[in-house]
């Protein structure tokens, strides 16, 4: 399988959070990384899919937002959470 090696810098708090984080999930630092930023890819590109489809068809609603977050099986926003 091909790799494509990074180098990053963290701020050393972060450095310290992340190679914890991958001790604590089992993985090596680099799956976690990796698993982390296509987690990150994934959201961006839902937020872009849904910036043009509100576009399009206008403001999701209240009831749509807590349907999807139903269906999802997510936990319920409270009213004090602003949307994404």
């Amino acid at each position: 399988m091909k790799v494509d090696k990074l180098s990053v810098s963290f701020e050393p708090d972060l450095g310290d959070a992340v190679r914890d984080a991958s001790k604590r999930s089992g993985r090596g630092l680099s799956r976690w990384l990796a698993d982390a930023a296509a987690a990150r890819l994934r959201a961006e590109a839902l937020a872009d899919f849904l910036d043009v489809w509100e576009a399009d068809h206008g403001e999701l609603t209240a009831e749509e937002l807590a349907r999807a977050t139903a269906e999802l099986g997510l936990p319920a926003m409270s009213k004090a959470e602003p949307a994404p």
